[in-house]
């Protein structure tokens, strides 16, 4: 079993467009278009549990307020995945990194 890693909204911006790891957006697929973080991928939080990831990669994980996230972290951790997750979700991120598209 893996540990999960907490990672701070300033933390989040060193795993965008690093090719070790794979940033995921598990809120709603309307939110996500709205507004995400650059490189992000959309996987529903309720649909996370049926996914295979990449398990060479880094998992960063975000949510609306960081609950739903550090659950499915816990989660991926069990079933073997390296996996973090960032504190306070998406509401505390303020980074560089911010994509508005809806």
């Amino acid at each position: 079993m893996q540990q999960l890693e907490l990672i701070s909204p300033k933390e989040l911006d060193r795993y965008v467009g690093d090719s070790d790891a794979l940033v995921i957006d598990i809120r709603d697929p309307r939110e996500f278009h709205v507004s995400h973080i650059k490189g992000a991928v959309n996987i529903p939080y309720n649909t996370v549990r049926e996914k295979y990831f990449p398990e060479e990669k880094f998992l960063v994980l975000y949510c609306d307020r960081g609950g739903a996230s550090l659950e499915a972290g816990r989660y991926l951790a069990k079933q073997g995945y390296q996996v973090g997750s960032m504190v306070g979700g998406f509401a505390a991120y303020r980074g560089r990194n911010l994509v508005f598209s809806g």
